[in-house]
């Protein structure tokens, strides 16, 4: 179900909400900027579409300005990967608000850890994650950083949140209208 709210002082809506087929391509056009810079792992079209079931997207009026997947690795940890959002509306608070809908996601699984792997560990810490060693997740280091070029040099951090160890209020929230803003 969306999660609405406004952005911004122009009262646009947000709806935060599972991915669709027909977003791929925006999904796509989002992470592929990303991966340009060096940020996240490059994505393929099929690999998107094969696994578009993982990602929760931002939509205002018109498209897709946020992105990110939750990866089920086990009953025990879950990844938030890809998340990306678009460039000129950073900082607006979509990302944190795709990142909750996604951890209150691996809480309705019943997964005990979320992690990521992140340039921007701040953002998670903001989120209640710590760093931890990347060493505790080989499943993630053999399946994608393997084939990452950046793998000998990588500068990501990995950050766990603990979703036993959330304080109550956090765990327990689901607000009906996201508010974010500009």
């Amino acid at each position: 179900m969306p999660i609405g709210g406004q952005i911004g002082r122009g009262g646009v809506l947000l709806t935060i909400r599972k991915a669709k087929l027909s977003d791929v391509p925006e999904l796509y056009r989002l992470i592929s900027y990303y991966a340009g810079e060096h940020i996240i792992l490059p994505r393929t079209l099929p690999e998107l579409y094969e696994n578009v079931w993982e990602f929760t997207v931002a939509e205002d009026e018109s498209s897709v300005v946020g992105c990110a997947a939750l990866r089920l690795y086990s009953q025990e940890l879950a990844e938030i990967r890809s998340m990306c959002v678009d460039p000129a509306r950073k900082s607006q608070g979509i990302g944190r608000e795709i990142s909750n809908r996604l951890i209150r996601e691996a809480d309705g699984f019943g997964v005990k850890t979320v992690f990521a792997l992140t340039m921007t560990p701040e953002f998670f810490e903001k989120l209640g994650f710590r760093e931890s060693p990347k060493e505790r997740f080989p499943t993630k280091v053999w399946r994608d950083c393997l084939r990452c070029d950046r793998f000998s040099c990588c500068n990501e951090k990995a950050v766990t949140l603990e979703l036993a160890d959330r304080p109550a209020a956090l765990a327990e929230s689901t607000p009906e209208a996201a508010q974010v803003s500009s």
